[in-house]
């Protein structure tokens, strides 16, 4: 009965958030005292078709979208040099800006593209760093992302995050009225949307592998829920489970060889782990309340995972390897959906309390709850791979869209604004 119950909550939620979403990204508020930046137009000087993207405004979009830099706009710009003997160091340090970029273009002999860029400290009048890099026509804005990880890096100490991707759902509706639900990924500017998965029915909980190769979801479209893995790029996939009653939430661990999951096999909702290769499946949680969404610690010691075994959902924690689970939040009435940040000294949650349900960060070490938003209604956080920023879903009105906070709650943004809904986004891995 339980098992019916919660899959039935898990239809009825999904149906009423999805819809149709088209990501655009937005800075919707900001404390951050910003760096200024000029990111002069790359250079192109041979004829021909140049490249399919503007690099010098992707690299600008995104840095701009961090919320720590502001580029200097186009029109104000004193020169536009593309090599180092054409930079006036006077000119530029009477704009402002601390740092400049400018770039190079050429054609190579096969058709594709090759990119260089320098980064320059602006008072120092030295270069901070240069690389040069290859990229064909579908390639050209990916290159535009690492150029921008290099910059974040060199300005801020840590790992950019510009090149790395989002799953997220969506649902469509035909003319004839028909749902179909789309399991999409976008790189994380929200270009380059594909389709990953197409169904008649709801597709849930996206979770990447750790190499970014394959994502694990839940399917409905037997009607009866299971979970699949399906490589990205050749959309090969792989029924993992389809026992009676709940098959859910999966999770992978950091190794990629295990993936946590939500299973009632056994009559009620208890967190189970299953070894990718040998198929050997272990129940990790014995308890008559519901357990469900588990999520790996970084060393792949231990899970988190929701529990309403205290009488109210709040985050356990529990070793893989035996031993009794241990309640972690204590404030508020609601906790849920756990995901530790890559370090794992913290851990993202929504937090409910009078009503409001809000994205918050639990400090592992002291217990200190941060509430990160001021919505009403978040769900499904997922963290940046540096751990910078926490994708997740909210309700606005009659929409849920997709939208980030810095994990020091600084920086607000929102990634989606078109009509319709989009729910569920999993943030990727970093890509090699």
């Amino acid at each position: 009965m339980i098992g019916r119950l919660l899959i039935a909550f898990l239809v009825a939620a999904f149906l009423a958030h999805a819809a149709n979403a088209v990501i655009e990204i937005k800075i919707t508020r900001s404390t951050e005292a910003k760096q200024l930046i000029a990111i002069v137009p790359f250079g192109w000087q041979h004829g021909g078709e140049p490249p399919p993207a503007d690099i010098a405004a992707i690299v600008a979009d995104d840095l701009a979208r961090s919320g720590l830099f502001e580029p200097t706009p186009l029109d104000s710009l004193p020169s536009r040099p593309y090599r180092h003997d054409q930079i006036n160091f006077k000119d530029w340090r009477l704009l402002g800006p601390g740092s400049l970029v400018i770039g190079n273009i050429t054609p190579s002999l096969d058709g594709a593209y090759v990119v260089e860029f320098q980064l320059y400290d602006v008072l120092r009048r030295r270069q901070v760093v240069g690389y040069q890099l290859t990229a064909n026509k579908l390639a050209v804005r990916r290159v535009a992302h690492q150029i921008a990880d290099q910059i974040y890096m060199k300005l801020t100490g840590v790992r950019g995050a510009f090149d790395t991707r989002v799953a997220y759902v969506t649902e469509k509706r035909g003319t004839d009225g028909e749902a179909r639900y789309l399991l999409n990924v976008a790189d994380v500017d929200g270009h380059n949307e594909h389709v990953i998965l197409d169904s008649a029915r709801p597709v849930m909980s996206p979770a990447w592998s750790p190499d970014g190769k394959n994502l694990a979801y839940v399917s409905f479209e037997s009607e009866q829920p299971r979970i699949f893995i399906q490589e990205i790029a050749t959309g090969e996939r792989e029924e993992i489970v389809s026992f009676p009653g709940i098959n859910g939430a999966p999770a992978y661990s950091p190794g990629g060889r295990h993936l946590a999951m939500t299973l009632s096999k056994d009559g009620n909702a208890e967190i189970y782990v299953i070894d990718l290769e040998t198929r050997r499946l272990r129940r990790i949680t014995r308890n008559d309340a519901i357990d469900t969404e588990p999520a790996w610690s970084p060393d792949g010691q231990s899970l988190m995972f929701t529990s309403n075994r205290g009488g109210k959902p709040q985050i356990y924690r529990v070793v893989v390897e035996g031993g009794r689970p241990e309640r972690i939040t204590f404030e508020g009435d609601y906790n849920a959906r756990p995901i530790y940040s890559p370090d794992g000294t913290k851990l993202a949650l929504v937090h409910g309390d009078e009503g409001r349900y809000r994205i918050g960060l639990l400090d592992l070490e002291n217990g200190a709850l941060q509430v990160l938003t001021d919505s009403s209604l978040d769900e499904s956080p997922s963290f940046a791979p540096n751990g910078n920023m926490i994708l997740y879903a909210t309700t606005d009105g009659a929409k849920t869209v997709l939208a980030a906070v810095s994990a020091d709650g600084r920086m607000h943004q929102r990634l989606a604004e078109e009509s319709g809904r989009v729910r569920e986004p999993a943030w990727s891995p970093f890509r090699n």
